[in-house]
């Protein structure tokens, strides 16, 4: 109980200590609380500024320090939460098992854990190889200042242990589907909707052939999805609109399907000969396979949970991608999903459960040990 309190302190400070993507500031204050509570850890800190408005990057060093290949681990303190979510009318609170509070499931539980983890592997001094965990600023929004380091470091590790919240029952992933995002900007003509609405081109409407295009590409037998999550154009509605904007994610489980997909985003023309299309973007994870590496270091994550009494199953492929799809499509055996467990992630409801967070840090001393 002790420690189920400690860990309940620890993690509410951590949900207070809210850190949206966007906001870098608010990031590395995150860093700062992180970094606060290193000293008696035996962790060596790396502090890489941010650039391009975004948060700093922390990385953790311990082990032997070697030339042999290490163990890399991944995680991120960003969330998608904005501020004031932690005292709005769902606050940070206790009830039961479950911790409430914006991050604590994705993905704070699973980073508090693994330094936790971690620092138990270096206080024993049981550590075969050099041990590098990663703190990403900005994973929700894509890692676009983090991803060269990520694959950077990925190219000098034998494996990589992706802290991401387990899923049901506390099963890893050991599969991701790429991920892409595409801009469509739509120029029409605008004119007086009531005067002279012939004269117009109206940018919604095209919008709208370009929306049912977009979403037609969607085939579950593949597991291809395209979702078009925003759209914004108009002036006033009295007027036709010359302008609109809308953003397509798109999901795929292999390269090939990904590169099939971008080419038929990138070759649509607009319906209105006198409208235009300027589309952008592309895939920016791709796609996480079941490599044979994959799969032994997932068997051998099982027999580790064993002698420990645990039971750990696997999901095979998830929708979200994460850096683990960096890792993995270079080829380095990639275990994800090693966080804590909880639900409602990105949601108001998030929470984890306190007593998933014991179990997890007792897994991941004992593979990064025996790795």
């Amino acid at each position: 109980m002790a420690k189920d309190s400690q860990t309940v302190e620890a993690l509410t400070r951590w949900a207070l200590c809210e850190s949206p993507s966007h906001d870098a500031a608010a990031v590395n204050a995150m860093q700062d609380l992180i970094v606060e509570g290193l000293p008696q850890t035996g962790l060596m800190l790396e502090r890489i500024p941010g650039r391009d408005g975004l948060g700093d990057i922390v990385l953790l060093h311990t082990g032997p320090a070697t030339a042999q290949q290490r163990l890399f681990v991944i995680g991120h303190v960003d969330t998608v939460h904005p501020i004031g979510t932690a005292t709005g009318p769902l606050p940070v609170r206790h009830d039961g098992d479950r911790l409430y509070g914006p991050g604590l499931y994705d993905m704070k539980g699973g980073v508090y854990a693994a330094i936790c983890a971690i620092a138990d592997v270096a206080r024993r001094g049981e550590a075969r190889r050099p041990i590098t965990m990663l703190l990403s600023p900005d994973e929700e929004i894509g890692s676009p200042t983090t991803r060269d380091l990520i694959e950077t470091i990925a190219r000098t590790s034998a494996y990589a242990l992706v802290v991401e919240p387990a899923r049901a029952g506390g099963a890893v992933v050991t599969a991701r589907k790429g991920v892409g995002w595409f801009n469509l900007d739509i120029q029409g003509r605008p004119s007086h909707a009531g005067t002279h609405h012939a004269d117009g081109r109206s940018a919604i409407r095209e919008a709208a052939h370009q929306i049912l295009r977009l979403e037609g590409m969607t085939d579950y037998a593949a597991g291809t999805t395209v979702s078009v999550g925003q759209i914004s154009g108009g002036t006033s509605a009295n007027v036709v609109p010359a302008h609109c904007r809308l953003v397509a994610d798109i999901r795929v489980t292999t390269p090939q399907e990904g590169y099939r997909l971008t080419t038929a985003i990138e070759g649509l023309c607009a319906v209105d000969p006198d409208a235009l299309l300027n589309i952008s973007g592309g895939l920016n994870r791709p796609p996480y396979a079941r490599s044979a590496g994959t799969a032994a270091l997932y068997q051998r994550a099982q027999q580790i949970a064993m002698r420990l009494g645990q039971t750990l199953s696997e999901v095979p492929m998830v929708g979200g991608g994460s850096d683990g799809n960096f890792t993995a499509a270079l080829g380095l055996p990639t275990l994800d999903g090693l966080g804590i467990e909880g639900g409602g992630a990105h949601t108001l409801e998030e929470y984890c459960l306190v007593s998933s967070v014991a179990p997890r840090r007792a897994l991941l001393a004992a593979m990064i040990e025996a790795l």
